[in-house]
């Protein structure tokens, strides 16, 4: 099997998330401090995270914000952080 560089990108950011990030007893754990994290995080409450929002307040996210931010828009939403911390 080959994988693209890409996809080793991915399953690198998603292992790293998954063992850097604490243990939680089920995904809904995890969302919710996921959700609680980003709402304290999203300074104007616009829904989504800039890189500046995420600097100092979710350093990992801030790290791997442009494998999380795939459409290159500048932002990320709560969803696409709870999209890549389930894989």
């Amino acid at each position: 099997m080959r994988l693209s560089i890409g996809k080793i990108c991915s399953i690198s950011v998603a292992a790293f998330i998954f063992i850097a990030a604490p243990a939680y007893a089920d995904d809904a754990s995890r969302n919710k401090e996921i959700q609680e994290r980003f709402a304290k995080c999203d300074a104007n409450r616009d829904g989504r995270l800039t890189m500046d929002e995420a600097k100092d307040c979710m350093p990992r996210i801030y790290n791997h914000f442009s494998r999380i931010d795939v459409q290159g828009r500048g932002y990320v939403t709560v969803a696409q952080i709870e999209a890549m911390a389930d894989r």
